[in-house]
């Protein structure tokens, strides 16, 4: 049977506090319901339909890229009522998944387990096991296990209170019957609403069976209503991603202390020291060690490779053996070769430096071809924009670039050429030789130190200034 997933998504959140709608709140750096995209993408399902409403616009313009189609509920009148707008666009011949936007830590495992267990043609529903389950729907089986009926806490009687059992929202059905079920549903209710879980008693009336799928924890099926829950889910996301990392063999300084807001693929051996913060795709080979507080976002590194302390990595490849930092910054198109040492405070653009080349001490690098065994001396900079475009620098193999160096782009140094420390290159420096330029020093005779001015000489200075003296 074809799959199609429908996520509700169209809640207004008030509880938020806050002009950004619910579904757009973020979680590891992405919008809640770009999560729940993901699990339900994971499924490879025919389509996916999003059923928006509140801050619709925004919603839709966020997420313009996500392969789902956009269903409006104009009036909020229920889930019951929001499933109905998805339902005429969905072939009677598939199965239906039904997921919240603000529910992102489902677990693609659970709902393939939903998705299957509604493949006999019956009506399957997401339960959990929790540790207080006040204010929930409890979950009532008959002697056979199947689910005879949803009682909610208001309506539960002492023992039933005592399930903790409960119902999370999250069910998959046939089309056919899920259509027909939801055309019975009434909204004689205090809220005037029409809710999806009503469609649970007319499966029983019908003589449906209705199966419930345990979810593996009570953190994958949390609902994200406010900033407390929020962070919750967030500290549930952070600590899952850390268990990951250590199960594939990553040493953590703390796992408590670390941020996994993409994808990362450790080796062996790999030590991630606290407060470390991993954005969109991460590989870190074999014994490579990140120091504290460093952000790595779309990054490549090699094997043996030490990222310092307080690093900024970005859109970055770092070869075998490197040394980073501390307080360095790798900027998009950086790319290092094995054996490169980038220093403290030197930031890198654009560029490229061969094997065993060093820039350890306060350097800007940018659109920059560096050669093998290359010293670059502090303070160098490529002065590459003149203010419209963009011009490359090259140093060839073997040159040393000596300190305080301005070197003014388009320019090549040669191979084992040397520049004299403090010059300021505006041509092409030859191979093999020395080239500097440099004022001639000068010593002032019979100079002295100002001295402190008393307030009437002050006065007197700034009168001849032509300016007011400050009170």
């Amino acid at each position: 049977m074809q799959l199609s997933v429908v996520i509700l998504a169209a809640g207004q959140g008030q509880r938020m506090k806050s002009d950004l709608p619910k579904v757009l709140q973020p979680l590891a750096g992405r919008p809640l319901l770009s999560h729940v995209i993901d699990a339900a993408l994971n499924l490879a399902p025919q389509r996916i339909h999003v059923v928006y409403g509140h801050g619709g616009s925004a919603v839709r313009e966020v997420l313009a890229e996500a392969p789902v189609d956009w269903v409006l509920q104009a009036e909020q009148l229920g889930t019951g009522h929001a499933m109905m707008q998805a339902m005429p666009h969905i072939p009677n011949t598939h199965c239906v998944l039904v997921l919240y936007g603000d529910v992102p830590l489902i677990r693609t495992e659970s709902l393939r387990a939903l998705v299957e267990a509604a493949g006999s043609g019956d009506l399957a529903l997401l339960t959990a096991n929790v540790a207080d389950s006040t204010g929930y729907g409890r979950i009532v089986r008959n002697p056979s296990g199947q689910v005879s009926a949803i009682v909610e806490h208001r309506d539960a009687n002492p023992e039933q209170r005592r399930i903790p059992e409960i119902n999370t929202g999250l069910m998959a059905a046939p089309a056919a019957r899920l259509r027909s079920w939801l055309s019975s549903l009434r909204n004689d209710n205090a809220q005037r609403e029409y809710y999806l879980t009503d469609v649970v008693a007319a499966a029983v009336a019908e003589g449906c069976s209705v199966d419930a799928v345990v979810a593996a924890s009570e953190g994958e099926v949390l609902g994200v209503n406010d900033k407390l829950q929020l962070a919750e889910a967030e500290a549930i996301y952070r600590r899952d991603r850390a268990r990951e990392l250590m199960t594939a063999g990553a040493t953590l300084a703390d796992p408590a202390r670390i941020d996994v807001r993409g994808q990362v693929t450790v080796g062996r051996d790999v030590f991630i020291d606290v407060n470390a913060v991993f954005l969109g795709t991460v590989t870190l080979a074999d014994r490579v060690t990140i120091g504290p507080n460093c952000v790595l976002r779309d990054v490549a590194i090699g094997p043996g490779t030490v990222v310092h302390g307080h690093c900024f990595l970005e859109a970055a490849t770092i070869g075998a053996d490197c040394s980073i930092g501390p307080f360095a910054r790798m900027r998009p198109h950086a790319t290092l070769h094995d054996n490169v040492h980038v220093g403290n405070f030197v930031e890198i653009k654009n560029s490229e430096l061969g094997e065993r080349t060093k820039a350890n001490h306060l350097s800007y690098v940018g659109d920059t071809r560096i050669g093998k065994d290359v010293n670059v001396g502090a303070g160098t900079i490529t002065c590459n924009y003149d203010g419209v475009n963009k011009w490359p620098t090259t140093i060839e193999d073997g040159a040393f670039i000596g300190s305080g160096s301005m070197l003014v782009a388009p320019v090549r140094v040669g191979a084992k050429a040397t520049i004299g420390a403090g010059s300021t290159i505006v041509g092409n420096a030859p191979d093999d030789k020395l080239t500097l330029t440099r004022a001639r020093q000068t010593t002032v005779e019979g100079w002295t130190r100002p001295t402190k001015a008393d307030e009437q000489q002050r006065a007197a200075r700034i009168a001849l200034a032509g300016e007011k003296p400050k009170p």
